[in-house]
C-alpha cells in the first residue's frame, strides 16, 4: 500500500507540473500566424502592420506576452502580395504550424485568395489591413473577422467631406479589388447624399503615365457648372496627383480630394503642394484622444524616433481584437472564439470598435479632414474637421449570411 500510494503521489506531483495553473503549460503556446506582404510596393504597410500588432500585444497583456496563463508565440511569413503565395503559406500557418489562429493580409487580392482556407481549416482569420469590400461581403464566411476598415468605410468618409447635392465627382483608381471595390462604395456613398459621379478612370497598380486618364477626367468636368472633385483611390508610391496638379484642375473649378494616407505619402503630397485638399481619413496620429493611443506614440516615438503611422494603429488594433476575443472566451477553440468576437467591442487606438455580427467587420470611428501646412513638420497634417461616429460610417452588410 505504501508502494502504490508513493506512486500515485508522483503521478499526481507530475501531472501538476506539467499541466501548472488551469493545465496551461500542457496546451503549450497560443501561436498566432501573421501574413503580410512584406515584399513589394506595400511594404512600408506590412512592416507598419507587424510593429503594431507586435506592440498591441505588449500593450494588452501589460508586457507579460501570455494569455490564459500561455505564452504568446508570433510565427510571420511574407506572401509578397501574391495570392497564390498567401494561400501557400496560411495552408502552412494551419497545417503545420499549428496556430490558433491567423492575422492578414496586405493585399485584397491575396486576401480574397485566403478565405476560403479558412473556412477549410475551421480557424480564425483576422483580416489587417486589405480593405475590398468583397471580404466581408460576398466572398465572405463565419471564420472571418476584420479589424481594418473596408471600401465601404472609406468610402462613406469621403463621401461625407464632399457630397452635396449638385456636386459633380470624377474618380481615379488603381485597376484591381481594392480601387475598383473602393469606386463603388464610393459611389453609391456620394449619390446617396446627392452628388454625382459622372466619369472613372482606372489605371494599372504600377502605372506612371497618367496623361490620357487626366484628359479624359478634365473633358468630363472642366465645361460642367457647380462644384466638381477629382477623387483618387492609389494605394503605395506613385500615382496620379502630379499629372492632375500639372493639368491646373483650379482652373476649372476642380477640387482633388482623397483619403489620408501613411507618412512618407503625406511628405510627398506636401512637396507636391495638396495643401487645401480634403478627403476621410482612416487614422492620424494626433487626432484620437484616449489611453490607448496615448501609449501607442508615446511608445513608438520613443523606441523609433518617429510617430506611429496609419497601419501601425491597424496592427495594434488587430493585437487588441486578439487579446480580448480570447480572454472573453477563455479559450482558442474556434467556436468559442467565434461566439466571443460577434457583437464584441475591444478598445483601439482609434477608441473602440465593434465586431458586426452579420458580417464581422469592426465598425469604427473616422475622420474628416483638411490638409494643412506645419513649417516645423516634413508632411502634410490633415486636420480634423469633422470626427465620424462608427454609425456615420458602417457600411451596408453585403454577405448572405
Amino acid at each position: 500500500m505504501k508502494t502504490h500510494s508513493a506512486l500515485f503521489s508522483v503521478v499526481v506531483l507530475l501531472g501538476a507540473t506539467l499541466l501548472g495553473p488551469g493545465g496551461a503549460q500542457a496546451q503549450g503556446p497560443i501561436k498566432i500566424g501573421v501574413l503580410q506582404g512584406v515584399t513589394g510596393p506595400f511594404e512600408v504597410y506590412a512592416k507598419q502592420m507587424i510593429t503594431g500588432f507586435k506592440l498591441g500585444l505588449e500593450y494588452g497583456t501589460g508586457g507579460k506576452h501570455e494569455l490564459l496563463g500561455r505564452k504568446l508565440e508570433v510565427l510571420v511569413e511574407d506572401d509578397q502580395l501574391k495570392p497564390d503565395v498567401s494561400k501557400r503559406l496560411i495552408t502552412k500557418l494551419y497545417a503545420d504550424d499549428k496556430v490558433d489562429l491567423v492575422v492578414g493580409t496586405t493585399s485584397s487580392a491575396a486576401a480574397l485568395a485566403i478565405l476560403p482556407v479558412a473556412q477549410e481549416f475551421k480557424k480564425l482569420l483576422i483580416v489587417e489591413p486589405a480593405v475590398a469590400d468583397s471580404i466581408t461581403g460576398a466572398n465572405w464566411n463565419r471564420y472571418v473577422f476584420r479589424t481594418g476598415r473596408n471600401s465601404g468605410q472609406d468610402a462613406i468618409a469621403n463621401a461625407l467631406a464632399v457630397a452635396r447635392p449638385g456636386a459633380l465627382i470624377a474618380t481615379i483608381a488603381q485597376d484591381y479589388a481594392f480601387g475598383r471595390d473602393g469606386v463603388a462604395a464610393y459611389k453609391a456613398a456620394v449619390e446617396k447624399a446627392g452628388a454625382r459621379v459622372v466619369h472613372e478612370e482606372y489605371a494599372p497598380v504600377q502605372a506612371t503615365d497618367f496623361t490620357a486618364p487626366v484628359q479624359r477626367i478634365l473633358g468630363a468636368l472642366k465645361d460642367k457648372p457647380g462644384e466638381k472633385y477629382v477623387f483618387v483611390i492609389w494605394a503605395g508610391k506613385g500615382g496620379p496627383f502630379p499629372q492632375l496638379l500639372a493639368s491646373r484642375l483650379d482652373k476649372h473649378g476642380i477640387t482633388l480630394t482623397s483619403g489620408g494616407n501613411v507618412l512618407d505619402v503625406l511628405k510627398a503630397m506636401k512637396a507636391m503642394g495638396l495643401a487645401g485638399m480634403v478627403g476621410g481619413l482612416y487614422y492620424y496620429y494626433e487626432i484620437p484622444k484616449n489611453p490607448v493611443n496615448d501609449w501607442l506614440v508615446r511608445e513608438h516615438q520613443k523606441r523609433f524616433g518617429s510617430p506611429p503611422d496609419f497601419f501601425t494603429a491597424g496592427g495594434f488594433a488587430a493585437a487588441m481584437a486578439v487579446v480580448t476575443g480570447v480572454r472573453k472566451a477563455g479559450s482558442t477553440d474556434t467556436e468559442k472564439l467565434i461566439a466571443a468576437m460577434e457583437g464584441m467591442e475591444f478598445p483601439t487606438p482609434k477608441g473602440p470598435m465593434t465586431f458586426r455580427k452579420e458580417d464581422h467587420q469592426a465598425l469604427q470611428t473616422m475622420y474628416a479632414f483638411k490638409m494643412t501646412v506645419k513649417p516645423d513638420v516634413p508632411w502634410l497634417v490633415p486636420a480634423l474637421t469633422r470626427e465620424l461616429s462608427p454609425a456615420d460610417t458602417a457600411p451596408p452588410v453585403q454577405n448572405k449570411r
